[in-house]
């Protein structure tokens, strides 16, 4: 019985819903002294785990992540929308097929409901300096079917 009772107070603590709250806590990607990258899960269901390894204003073009999270959709396939605003309007909207059935571009495509993702290494990007403002960023990571695997809204605040 002590056992339940305990299970069931962990549920309460790690829930979105539990202890009054209705939203994941908002987490540090990086943090330098002119850049942060604050960021919480929009996924209702499930938070994960993201960071970034240099946190600097002018982007390397090959920029080492972390990335964690334990799967509910098998990700055959995978995609990943990202869209960028500022002052609530949108700047850039981006879409990148991240695992394809015929072409694997990273060990964990292929990967099962219920398994665990964890990725740490780099992602390539074109390397920029990143103007001085703040930036909301919505990034969506989804199955074939749109069916969410994780979600995040982020805040990039550059002086």
């Amino acid at each position: 019985m002590k056992g339940v009772t305990a299970a069931i107070f962990v549920w309460t603590l790690i829930s979105p819903h539990g202890g009054g709250s209705h939203a994941w806590p908002t987490h540090t990607a990086c943090r330098d002294g002119s850049l942060e990258v604050l960021y919480q899960s929009c996924d209702p269901l499930q938070d994960f785990g993201f960071s970034v390894e240099q946190c600097s204003k002018h982007l390397k073009p090959n920029l080492n992540v972390r990335f964690g999270i334990i799967l509910r959709e098998d990700i055959r396939e995978l995609f990943l929308d990202v869209t960028l605003l500022t002052q609530g309007a949108s700047v850039l909207s981006y879409s990148y097929p991240v695992c394809e059935g015929d072409l694997p571009r990273f060990s964990f495509c292929g990967r099962r409901r219920g398994e665990q993702i964890y990725y740490a290494g780099p992602v390539s990007n074109p390397g920029f300096d990143v103007p001085e403002g703040q930036y909301e960023v919505l990034l969506k990571l989804y199955t074939r079917n749109h069916s969410t695997v994780a979600c995040a809204n982020a805040t990039v605040t550059c002086s």
